[in-house]
């Protein structure tokens, strides 16, 4: 048996989110404080645009998980949520065109599935096959923005 976070998923996921539904006005719910308290996530988040030049569903299943890919002029960013199963999964960005790209990415710490806040967020190239190793723990998500260097 999976065990739940006690929030209602993980902070991944609802970077994720941000991604995944397409909203032209998108808000922060909670205190200030608790923004206060990462700003590396908020300032994730005030970056993601509100309005989208191209849409790709790169996987998914109803119920289960999805990823999204959403373009804004040079700039990708991949959501990905999943339901409440540990799930492990590649991503496979061939799509992207030739080029050298740099990834910020948001993933589930590997306490997540005990508390929800707990992640890791890391800079690095993209691999030249192009495909990221992902896992999102139970109510987690993944998120990135991918650039050319």
């Amino acid at each position: 048996m999976q065990y739940r976070t006690d929030e209602q998923g993980t902070r991944c996921r609802q970077l994720a989110l941000y991604v995944i539904f397409e909203s032209p006005f998108n808000m922060l719910c909670d205190s200030p404080s608790n923004y206060m308290r990462e700003p590396e996530s908020t300032s994730f988040i005030a970056g993601i645009p509100t309005v989208w030049d191209e849409s790709k569903v790169l996987d998914g299943k109803m119920g289960e998980y999805i990823v999204t890919a959403r373009r804004d002029g040079d700039v990708w960013y991949v959501g990905g949520i999943t339901d409440w199963n540990t799930r492990e999964m590649t991503i496979d960005l061939s799509f992207l065109p030739d080029g050298d790209y740099q990834v910020e990415e948001f993933r589930d710490g590997v306490n997540a599935h005990r508390k929800g806040t707990d992640y890791r967020r890391e800079e690095k190239g993209l691999p030249a096959d192009k495909k990221l190793k992902v896992k999102m723990y139970p109510g987690g998500g993944y998120v990135a923005k991918i650039q050319v260097k």
